[in-house]
C-alpha cells in the first residue's frame, strides 16, 4: 500500500480522498493555485504545494508542474478525481512512465474510451447496444447539416472530448445543426484543445441512467448497480439518485452486464462509468464511457457500503477485488442534490464572492465512514465560512447526500437537509433544488432529462414555486414579529411610559414589484412555548426551537415538525421553506395604516443600459458605437465558471457607447454599453 498520495484536484473531490487516504494511513499532498492558496483541501492535506496563477491552464491543467510536485514531495501515486486532467490519457501515460502509480484506469483504456467516436464502435464490437448516428469527425457546418438531415431531426452534436455539457447541442433544424455544430466546435477546441465533433439521433423523452463499475488488475470486473441522473439543467446533472425509479430488475441485470462487457474489451482496471440513454420502453443504448470517479459516486456507496475511492487506491495498489458480484448489496435509497454558486432567479448566472454564511445541516454521515443504520445527511464539500468562491473554476459549494429506507423516505429527509442549508455572501440553487424535489412529478419518478425545460420554460422564478400551506409563511413572519418584541420589551433602561409594549394585533404587509400592497390583519397569543396565530379565521400553532439570530429554525407548526430559513432585513423577515420565499413586513395596525401613505419607489429603467448579470470576464463586444442592432443579435460575451455566456439584445436599438472592453473583469450589474 502507498504511503503518500498526491490529489492533483482541487475542492471538494479533494477534500473527499483526503478522508479516505487519512483513514488507510496514507499521508496526502494537496496542489494548489494562487487563487486557492487558503482553500480548504489544502489545510487538511499533510503537504501542499504552489502549481501556479489561478486560470487552471496555468496551475491544475499544467501536467510537468503536478508530476514535478510528485517527486518534489516524495508521492508514490496521484489520484485525479474528477474534472481537470482525471481522463487525459497523456497525463496518466506521463506519470507512469516518471514511476508514479495513476489512480485510476491504465493510459490505453482512457484513451479508447475518451474519444467518443472509437467509444462507440468499441461499444457495438463488445455487443453492448448503441445509438443511431454519424461516428466520423465533421469537417464543416454544411456538411454537419446534410448528415443531421439524413439521421433525421432532432440530432445530437456532441465534440469527441466534450464532456460535464460542454460541446454538446441538441439541434431540431438546419438553422440550430448549423450554428450548433460551430458552437460545439469552438467550445470543444478551447476547453479539450480537440475540436473532432460527431452527430448522432437524439432520443426523445431519454433518461440518462449510468452503471458503475469496478475492475481490477487480476481480470475482474463487476457493476455497483445504477444511478438515475435524468434530471438536468442544460445537460449538467443537478440532482442523482440510486438506484433508479425507472429501471426493473431485468433491465438493471441486462445495462449492467453489457457495462461490464465493455469494462473487459478494454481491460478496465478501477472504478468507472457506463452512461446509456434509457427510451419510455426501457430500450437503452450506450453513451459514453466516463474513465473517472464520478461527481454522484456518493448514492452509490450509501446503497452499496462501499468505499469508492479507496477501492481505486486498492486496485492502483495492485490488490484484487475483495468481493463478487454477487456479495454486491443494495439497501435503501439516496439522493444527491448538487449545490451550485449560481442565482437560480437570474436564468442560473454564476455568483462569485465571499460565503459570509455557510452553516450545512446537520450530519450523520461521513465521506470513507459506513452508513448509519436508518440513513442520514452527509455533506461533501472543499468551502468554509468566510472563504472565497472564485470565478475561475466550477460552480460547486458542496453536495449534499441523503439515505433513506426507500425513495419516500429518501425524498422527506432532502427536503428538510435543503430547508436547514444556510448559504449568503453569494447565491445559491437551493431554492430550486427545493423545488424538484417538492414537484409532483419528481415524487412521482416520472420524468425525463427534458424535466427542467419543460416544467420551468420560462425560467425558475418565485411565483414557479407556491407553498401547499398558505398560512405557514405568514405564521412564522408574525410570530417573529412578536419574538422580536419581547426581546425588545427585556431591555433595560427604558423611558418610563415608553417601554416597547407587545401586543397581539399585527399587520403582515406583502408588496409586489409594482409596487401593489397586501394587508393581512394576524393575531398572535402566547400560550406556554407555543403561539396560536389567528389568520383569515382559522388558528394555528407554532413554536420555536431555535434563537432569534439563527437563520435555520426549528419548531412544529400545527403538531408537525419543520427546518425553515428566517432573516430578518431590515424592517421586514425574508421566510423560506420548501423552495418557496416570501418578503413580509409585520407592523402594528397604526404603522400599516402610515406606512400605506408611504410613496413606493420605482426599480430604474434599464432599459437604454446593457448590465453584467455576473462578475466575471469580458471575452468578447461584438459592437461598436453607433451601430444599429436587432432583437436576438449578439452583443457581448462573459466567461465565469467555465461557462460562456452570451447576452444578446433584448430590442432593436442602437449603440450610445460601449463601456467596457475585451478582457475586462467585470462585477455584477457593471454597466458594459449604453443605447439612444
Amino acid at each position: 500500500m502507498f504511503k503518500k498520495i498526491l490529489i492533483a484536484n482541487r475542492g471538494e473531490i479533494a477534500c473527499r480522498v483526503i478522508k479516505t487516504a487519512r483513514r488507510m494511513g496514507i499521508k496526502t499532498v494537496a496542489v494548489y493555485s494562487e487563487a486557492d492558496k487558503d482553500a480548504r483541501h489544502v489545510e487538511l492535506a499533510d503537504e501542499a504545494v504552489l502549481i501556479g496563477p489561478a486560470p487552471s491552464r496555468e496551475s491544475y491543467l499544467v501536467q510537468d508542474r503536478i508530476i514535478e510536485a510528485c517527486r518534489q514531495t516524495g508521492a508514490e501515486a496521484v489520484h485525479p478525481g474528477y474534472g481537470f486532467l482525471s481522463e487525459n490519457a497523456e497525463f496518466s501515460r506521463r506519470v507512469e512512465e516518471a514511476g508514479i502509480v495513476f489512480i485510476g484506469p491504465k493510459h490505453g483504456s482512457i484513451a479508447a474510451m475518451g474519444d467518443k467516436i472509437a467509444s462507440k464502435a468499441l461499444a457495438a464490437k463488445a455487443g453492448v447496444s448503441t445509438i443511431p448516428g454519424w461516428n466520423d469527425p465533421i469537417e464543416t457546418p454544411e456538411r454537419a447539416v446534410e448528415i443531421a438531415k439524413g439521421i433525421g431531426y432532432p440530432v445530437m452534436i456532441k465534440a469527441s472530448a466534450g464532456g460535464g455539457g460542454k460541446g454538446l447541442r441538441v439541434a431540431r433544424d438546419d438553422k440550430e445543426a448549423f450554428e450548433g455544430f460551430s458552437s460545439c466546435r469552438n467550445e470543444a477546441r478551447n476547453s479539450f484543445g480537440d475540436d473532432r465533433v460527431f452527430i448522432e439521433k437524439f432520443v426523445e423523452e431519454p433518461r440518462h441512467i449510468e452503471i458503475q463499475v469496478l475492475g481490477d488488475g487480476h481480470g475482474n470486473c463487476l457493476y455497483l448497480w445504477e444511478r438515475e441522473c435524468s434530471i438536468q439543467r442544460r445537460h449538467q446533472k443537478v440532482i442523482e439518485e440510486a438506484p433508479s425509479p425507472f429501471l426493473d430488475d431485468k433491465v438493471r441485470k441486462a445495462m449492467g452486464e453489457q457495462a461490464v462487457a465493455l469494462a473487459k474489451a478494454v481491460d478496465y482496471q478501477s472504478a468507472g462509468t457506463v452512461e446509456f440513454v434509457v427510451g419510455k420502453d426501457k430500450s437503452f443504448y450506450f453513451l459514453e464511457m466516463n474513465t473517472r470517479l464520478q461527481v454522484e459516486h456518493p448514492v452509490t456507496e450509501c446503497i452499496t457500503g462501499l468505499d469508492l475511492v479507496e477501492q481505486m487506491i486498492r486496485v492502483a495498489a495492485g490488490e484484487k477485488l475483495a468481493f463478487k458480484q454477487k456479495d454486491i448489496k443494495r439497501e435503501g435509497w439516496a439522493i444527491e442534490c448538487r449545490i451550485n454558486a449560481e442565482d437560480p432567479f437570474r436564468n442560473f448566472l454564476p455568483s462569485t464572492g465571499r460565503l459570509v454564511k455557510y452553516r450545512p445541516p446537520m450530519q450523520n454521515m461521513e465521506a470513507a465512514q459506513p452508513v448509519p443504520d436508518g440513513g442520514g445527511v452527509r455533506v461533501d464539500t472543499g468551502v468554509y465560512e468566510g472563504g472565497e468562491i472564485p470565478m475561475f473554476y466550477d460552480s460547486m459549494i458542496a453536495k449534499l447526500i441523503v439515505h433513506g429506507r426507500d425513495r419516500a423516505d429518501a425524498i422527506a429527509r432532502m427536503r428538510e437537509a435543503l430547508n436547514g442549508f444556510v448559504i449568503r455572501g453569494i447565491s445559491s440553487n437551493i431554492p430550486f433544488q427545493a423545488a424538484l424535489l417538492a414537484h409532483p412529478r419528481f415524487m412521482a419518478g416520472d420524468f425525463n432529462t427534458g424535466f427542467i425545460a419543460e416544467q420551468y420554460p420560462k425560467g425558475f422564478t418565485s411565483a414557479s414555486v407556491a407553498h401547499d400551506e398558505p398560512g405557514f409563511l405568514l405564521s412564522l413572519a408574525a410570530v417573529s414579529q412578536r419574538r422580536v418584541r419581547e426581546r425588545a420589551a427585556t431591555l433595560t433602561g427604558q423611558r418610563r411610559h415608553r417601554e416597547v409594549r407587545i401586543r397581539e394585533d399585527f399587520v403582515v404587509v406583502l408588496t409586489d414589484e409594482t409596487g401593489r400592497r397586501d394587508q393581512i390583519p394576524v393575531k398572535v397569543r402566547p400560550q406556554g412555548p407555543m403561539f396560536h396565530v389567528t389568520i383569515a379565521g382559522q388558528t394555528h400553532e407554532v413554536a420555536f426551537e431555535d434563537n432569534l439570530r439563527d437563520i435555520a429554525v426549528h419548531g412544529s407548526f400545527d403538531g408537525r415538525p419543520f427546518c425553515a430559513q428566517i432573516e430578518r432585513i431590515g424592517l421586514g423577515f425574508r421566510i423560506s421553506h420548501n423552495g418557496a420565499s416570501l418578503f413580509a413586513r409585520v407592523f402594528s395596525p397604526r404603522q400599516a395604516e402610515l406606512e400605506a401613505l408611504m410613496p413606493f419607489k420605482a426599480p430604474p429603467d434599464l432599459s437604454k443600459v446593457l448590465l453584467s448579470p455576473m462578475p466575471g470576464l469580458l471575452v468578447d463586444v461584438a459592437v461598436q458605437p453607433g451601430q444599429t442592432v436587432r432583437a436576438g443579435e449578439k452583443l457581448a460575451a462573459i466567461e465565469a465558471m467555465k461557462m460562456e455566456n452570451i447576452l444578446f439584445a433584448a430590442q432593436d436599438c442602437v449603440v450610445a457607447e460601449v463601456l467596457a472592453g475585451k478582457g475586462d473583469s467585470l462585477a455584477v450589474d457593471q454597466v458594459i454599453m449604453k443605447f439612444q
